[in-house]
């Protein structure tokens, strides 16, 4: 179908709860008052690694306005993962409400809620804590190696493969035809490595929990996986899932942090202990220790090439720093394999093996890109590096090496995530359109030209990356959704999906609506609420729009046949002759009748019933998006500054179901990975404390050090995909790295394989060149 036939879908609609964000509604968490609400707070480790040898809370149970303060003691021991993904989660359960041991700098020791802010906060002071030190280890190959300092040896932690050496997950693969790199008439090997780097979402972490009038504990959170918060949560308190609610309201930003249950654990045990509402709700300085980050990698690529331009061989091997958890410890890992290697032609032999690997640091999880991100700064730095190789233009190397409409990889089959995967082959593709687009839009051969020659301190560059990432997770992510018809015409959409500020809300209204013949101001839409609202594995691995929205598509098509249904009886006409449109439905010869008029005689008139669907959908493929970016820099040889010129992002995700959105999520997934290349990286000292805890001396991008940047929406039509649409708010941070290293080879010579691209790493490297 092409986007000329669609009426709603591919249109730039208003987002639904623009207005109000911009009016400063009471939407989010912390907006809704509670009488009695308790303060809660948490005590954190100050060190590294230390068993709690004896822990004293006596004096801050008697503190003025203490209600409850929670120890190890105190709450149900029981592991788990903080990690939310659908059941069995892959990761390691190596978790606890509260331990007596602490694995890292802001780890949890103890809890308080308490009448005020001040009250919670003087009484973690009066708590006394003597630790007894353990060696730490912060390196992940120091500690993979043997005598390293055990994290996890505990005897109730599950699904650990290695704990004496540290391991939290570890895969290997292998595709052999023939000797390795034999073909090859150049090898190349290099490592990339990737630091610690925070999420940095405005609103940090924060949870209410109370109860409603039947007893049942409520969870208002700012998360993007609501039925996984509400399973976990029962695990780890001994709860029935059927005394938990979960409700989302709005949340101020995600990007894979808030796919975890952090706070919702402890928050409602000083609620179950107290009997009243409870808050946390993490500073600055927490979120950064002590949510989660995304896991710092070092990653080794091998691979050969012949001179005409034929990859032969390709050997990646990744370490992950998962902290002193494994959560996504597997998942993330996997997928800086299945999400990059299928993209390349490798026509002998294949090799990966992924470790993720336990430290005393923070710990890391989910993070838009999930291990794409690390894995594409590699490969497609590498792309550049074989191309110089062997003397070819680096557009055109890329041009023979992609993956191409029809083909598939035996990555797809071997490399799931916790499982093992399934097979595929690409059925859209606009990468090689977006090649040429983006080419044309930084005018690339004639930049070539201009700065072939170039003199003086300042130097300009060309880079270029290609990407591709995926369409929620295959047979494993699934999503429900329920529509109901009201007297006027309008409707209720319940899903459970999670809008994370996304406008996912409006995207599932604009698929309902197409099916419906209405606008999608015609849906009254309520998302992510476990006691009202479908099930949904929540906002992660790009699968809203694909998974959630064919469930959705699925659901308005059920409706409109009850609708059809009920028309045939009114205007006494055959159900294959009706169609739905504006709000109508109307007969080949003209005759109608209004959806108003559908409803009323469901309800009232004739054969009386609700006219009202449900469907659920699962997927056997993830199609991926595609993107092509160019970067052009402006490089001072004495000060090391990178200046970015100009950035185009070409994107093929299919139908974009709403353009403005799609070009919204990719600028911000853009700029995001700039900042992971120029000027981000947590820091730490000797002992494991972050140094950089917050935006003072931790440097995001923001509005002011935008670059000029463009998106441009590469239309495919995605078969599997709901009215064509694949992902797209994932794949834009993956590009940035890559591009502006090749760029910044282009420019001036130098090749930086650690992030970020700080002047006094490009200074360094300078200094060292002949």
């Amino acid at each position: 179908m092409s986007a000329d036939k669609f009426k709603v879908v591919n249109t730039r609609a208003l987002k639904m709860d623009a207005l109000g964000l911009a009016c400063g509604e009471p939407v989010f968490t912390d907006d809704k008052e509670f009488n009695g609400l308790l303060y809660g707070r948490l005590l954190w480790s100050p060190c590294a690694h230390a068993r709690i040898k004896k822990i004293d809370a006596k004096a801050a149970e008697k503190a003025p306005g203490v209600k409850a303060v929670l120890t190890w003691r105190d709450v149900p021991r029981v592991p788990h993962t903080t990690a939310g993904q659908g059941y069995p989660e892959p990761s390691p359960y190596d978790s606890f409400v509260l331990d007596n041991k602490v694995r890292f700098v802001g780890d949890r020791v103890a809890a308080v809620a308490a009448e005020t802010p001040e009250a919670a906060e003087a009484a973690l002071k009066l708590i006394k804590v003597e630790y007894a030190p353990l060696p730490a280890v912060f390196d992940p190959f120091e500690a993979l190696k043997d005598g390293a300092p055990v994290i996890h040896d505990e005897k109730d932690a599950k699904n650990i493969p290695d704990a004496a050496h540290n391991l939290a997950a570890k895969f290997e693969f292998e595709v052999k035809n023939g000797d390795w790199f034999k073909d090859a008439d150049f090898t190349v090997e290099r490592t990339y490595r990737m630091p610690y780097l925070q999420h940095c979402a405005i609103e940090p972490h924060t949870v209410i929990t109370y109860f409603d009038n039947f007893g049942r504990l409520v969870i208002r959170t700012s998360t993007q996986v609501p039925f996984h918060v509400r399973r976990i949560v029962a695990q780890a308190l001994k709860l029935p899932v059927k005394k938990i609610r979960v409700v989302k309201p709005r949340i101020g930003g995600g990007f894979g942090s808030k796919q975890e249950v952090l706070l919702e654990d402890i928050t409602a045990a000083l609620s179950l202990k107290t009997g009243r509402p409870v808050k946390i709700e993490y500073t600055r300085r927490e979120t950064f220790v002590s949510s989660r980050t995304r896991h710092p990698a070092a990653v080794r690529l091998k691979t050969g090439v012949k001179k005409d331009g034929t990859i032969t061989d390709a050997e990646m091997d990744i370490v992950l720093n998962t902290g002193a958890y494994g959560s996504h410890a597997l998942t993330v890992m996997m997928c800086s394999g299945s999400h990059t290697i299928p993209m390349y032609k490798v026509r002998n032999n294949i090799k990966f093996l992924g470790r993720s690997v336990y430290t005393n640091l923070p710990v890391a999880g989910a993070y838009r890109g999930y291990g794409a991100t690390q894995g594409f700064f590699a490969w497609e730095s590498q792309m550049d590096i074989m191309a110089g190789k062997i003397g070819m233009d680096p557009v055109e190397f890329r041009r023979m090496n992609y993956i191409r409409l029809g083909e598939g990889s035996p990555v797809f089959k071997a490399m799931g995530e916790g499982r093992e995967g399934v097979e595929q082959v690409i059925t859209s593709i606009g990468l090689y359109e977006g090649i040429e687009k983006g080419l044309e839009a930084i005018d690339w051969y004639a930049k070539k030209e201009k700065y072939r020659d170039q003199k003086g301190p300042v130097r300009r560059g060309l880079g270029m990356a290609c990407l591709m990432q995926g369409s929620g997770i295959p047979e494993v992510d699934m999503a429900s959704a329920t529509i109901k018809m009201n007297e006027d015409g309008s409707f209720n959409l319940l899903t459970g999906a999670a809008d994370l500020g996304t406008g996912s809300d409006t995207i599932l209204a604009q698929i309902a609506a197409e099916v419906l013949g209405v606008t999608a101001g015609d849906f009254v839409v309520r998302s992510a609420d476990t006691d009202l609202t479908p099930f949904d594995v929540g906002a992660y691995a790009s699968s809203t729009t694909f998974i959630s929205g064919n469930a959705v598509k699925k659901t308005a098509e059920k409706v409109r046949g009850m609708i059809i249904a009920v028309a045939a009886r009114i205007l006494d006409r055959e159900k294959e002759s009706l169609r739905l449109e504006d709000g109508r439905v109307i007969a080949r010869d003209g005759a109608s009748c209004s959806l108003s008029e559908v409803a009323n005689t469901s309800l009232y008139y004739s054969d009386q019933h609700q006219i009202i669907a449900s469907a659920s959908h699962y997927a056997h493929t993830s199609p991926p998006p595609f993107a092509a970016h160019f970067a052009d820099i402006e490089v001072d040889t004495e000060t090391g500054k990178i200046k970015i010129l100009d950035y185009v992002a070409c994107v093929d995700c299919g139908t974009a179901i709403n353009p403005e959105m799609a070009e919204g999520q990719n600028d911000g997934a853009v700029l995001n990975g700039l900042g992971h290349t120029l000027s981000e990286e947590m820091e730490f000292s000797a002992n494991g404390t972050p140094l950089n805890a917050g935006f003072r001396r931790y440097k995001i991008f923001s509005t002011a050090d935008t670059p000029p940047m463009r998106t441009i929406l590469i239309p495919t039509y995605e078969p599997n995909g709901p009215f064509g649409a694949k992902s797209v708010s994932e794949i834009g941070i993956n590009g940035p790295l890559p591009a502006i290293a090749n760029a910044l080879y282009n420019a001036v010579g130098i090749r930086l394989t650690d992030s970020p691209f700080t002047p006094d790493k490009v200074l360094a490297a300078l200094k060292l060149m002949p």
